[in-house]
């Protein structure tokens, strides 16, 4: 990962340690800034559109699913496509903020999400060395308050069921065993591996990471996946497991996570899958961009990437029997996500797949569906179209670009080398630790500036209020 330390362009307290480092000349660091920050605006609601699309979307993961239900809902007539043969996700964790579960609870998911997620009552932050405590965010009853919506960690697999399931409930067609081989943007079609041409009033990438319709989209601008020198280890171990051992049983006191920060090196910690399974992400230094199983000789090079961290973190370390490593990439988030003709667009990964360091990258793709869903309401006759896309893309693509840029400064808040960055990065933390309120923070799940932007902030609101201006 680079060096190098961005002063933020979005709201956030977060880089104030820095700022107050600079001014006391105690480091030097190379720092670039980038754009205005995104604003949230105020919105009246308005009556769904009488204008019913025929809308075909491309992509079955959660990108696909939620644009799937958030355009049925409102009675489009939806066809989903998926490549793979079954529907299903790989992954392991994934964290639901209330940016996202607010959405999801209005798509009639929430007991499904009750069912099968953890409400976490915080993130502590842990020194690489002796998991010394050195921050805490409140995810708790706090969040719950304050944003209207709780925060959730689950299996990505239970949420893809669940947002899978409510497709089915709404009689979505998904048509599996469909690769899509390319498009005709100005009609709006999609030529199928097998030669299926399908025809749509509008038609949605959700092609993911590595979008055939972003490539043709943005030609010789889109780069593809970046790799950022980084790599994840993925993997899960029972709860019981830790409970019964007296060295690590303490982590499975409180539903929380726990976050181990080091020098270009973390590991975030929760329980899933109702508190019977625990599951772990390490962020290691790796230049290999291909997606592996390990085998017992991997899980022991697993093991020696975190060499003289916490006793306890390498006891939960002894408990994995399986692995997988996925390179962290993203990609520059393109400022067309439209064809000329407003009737191809791409939403989810195939728009703004990011770093995981904020753990926004699925909330954006909901908040992608919701936006657009909004939208349409104000579609009134078919030559709208041009203006609604453009409208969505006008409030989408500036917030997101933030929320990519948000994400990457965390991954450097969280990896700075023992020294006086991060000495003054701890003591900046600590605040955290006593029981009064305070205005800023390290920590973006808890800095009050960022935690209001992003976990306030009301697509649909947003959406709406661009037809009130």
């Amino acid at each position: 990962m680079s060096d190098i330390l961005l002063l933020p362009s979005y709201p956030t307290g977060s880089y104030n340690f820095i700022k107050r480092l600079l001014s006391a000349d105690i480091v030097t660091p190379n720092l670039e800034t980038s754009a205005k920050p995104f604003s949230i605006n105020e919105s009246a609601s308005h009556p769904i559109s009488p204008i019913k699309l025929t809308i075909a979307i491309i992509g079955g993961g959660v990108g696909g699913l939620a644009a799937a239900i958030a355009l049925k809902q409102d009675g489009h007539n939806v066809t989903l496509y998926e490549q793979a043969p079954q529907l299903s996700e790989i992954g392991a964790g994934i964290q639901i903020p209330p940016n996202s579960s607010r959405i999801l609870h209005s798509w009639g998911l929430q007991a499904a999400l009750e069912r099968q997620s953890i409400r976490p009552s915080g993130i502590t932050w842990r020194r690489w060395q002796d998991g010394c405590v050195i921050g805490h965010a409140k995810l708790g009853s706090e969040i719950l308050q304050k944003y209207g919506s709780p925060y959730y960690v689950t299996h990505r697999a239970h949420l893809h069921d669940a947002l899978y399931q409510r497709t089915k409930e709404l009689k979505v067609p998904v048509i599996l065993n469909h690769k899509a081989k390319s498009y005709d943007f100005n009609n709006a079609s999609v030529t199928f591996e097998d030669g299926t041409v399908v025809d749509a009033d509008l038609v949605i990438a959700a092609d993911g990471l590595k979008s055939i319709a972003r490539k043709a989209l943005t030609s010789i601008n889109d780069k593809g996946p970046e790799g950022h020198g980084l790599a994840a280890y993925r993997c899960t171990v029972s709860m019981a497991a830790i409970k019964a051992d007296p060295l690590i049983s303490r982590i499975a006191q409180k539903p929380s996570l726990n976050l181990w920060v080091g020098h270009n090196r973390h590991v975030m910690a929760y329980p899933i899958a109702g508190g019977e399974r625990y599951n772990m992400v390490l962020t290691h230094p790796e230049p290999s961009s291909t997606i592996q199983n390990l085998s017992s000789d991997g899980l022991t090079q697993m093991k020696s990437q975190f060499n003289g961290w916490d006793p306890c973190l390498m006891r939960l370390l002894d408990l994995v029997n399986e692995a997988v490593k996925w390179p962290i990439q993203s990609i520059d988030v393109p400022d067309r996500w439209a064809s000329e003709s407003r009737r191809t667009i791409l939403t989810g990964d195939a728009a703004h797949a990011m770093t995981p360091y904020m753990a926004l990258g699925a909330a954006m793709a909901v908040e992608d569906a919701a936006a657009l869903a909004a939208a349409l309401r104000h579609m009134s006759q078919p030559e709208d179209l041009v203006d609604i896309i453009d409208k969505w893309t006008k409030i989408r693509i500036p917030g997101v670009k933030a929320v990519h840029e948000a994400s990457i400064a965390q991954g450097l808040i969280m990896h700075f080398a023992d020294g006086p960055v991060q000495q003054a990065r701890d003591v900046a933390l600590a605040v955290e630790l006593k029981d009064f309120p305070f205005d800023e923070s390290p920590n973006q799940w808890s800095d009050p500036t960022m935690t209001e932007w992003v976990y306030k902030y009301d697509v649909v609101e947003a959406m709406h209020h661009e037809w009130i201006r």
